[in-house]
């Protein structure tokens, strides 16, 4: 299990980045490969432990969730819209995702280091 969680987030990060990607040249199938890769995405990082509990990092693995939703919600966005309001939800979706992806590691060390 340690081993497949990271490489359901790397297939699913490169399936979401090919669907946006590919969206850009009129690929009817593209919102379907970005919501699948987003879907691997959400439960890759649902089912991560991460060991701590403090209130800083169930904040931050809150918003790791909800910008993991957010890019889920890109897909259907991407169906029923024709315009480029999906856009919108992709870079809430990636500045959530970025954030939490420099503050955990950093919280996540410095809890460890007051429980030694």
């Amino acid at each position: 299990m340690k081993k497949l969680l990271p490489a359901c987030f790397a297939v699913g990060a490169l399936m979401s980045l090919a669907g946006a990607s590919a969206h850009i040249t009129g690929w009817y199938l593209s919102p379907y490969l970005l919501i699948t890769g987003s879907l691997l995405v959400l439960v890759s990082q649902v089912f991560t432990p991460v060991g701590c509990s403090s209130p800083v990092i169930r904040r931050l693995r809150f918003q790791q969730i909800v910008g993991a939703l957010l890019l889920v919600a890109t897909g259907p966005l991407m169906l029923y819209l024709r315009g480029n309001e999906w856009i919108v939800s992709l870079t809430l979706a990636a500045v959530f995702q970025l954030f939490t992806a420099i503050r955990l590691p950093q919280e996540v060390e410095k809890e460890m280091s007051k429980k030694r």
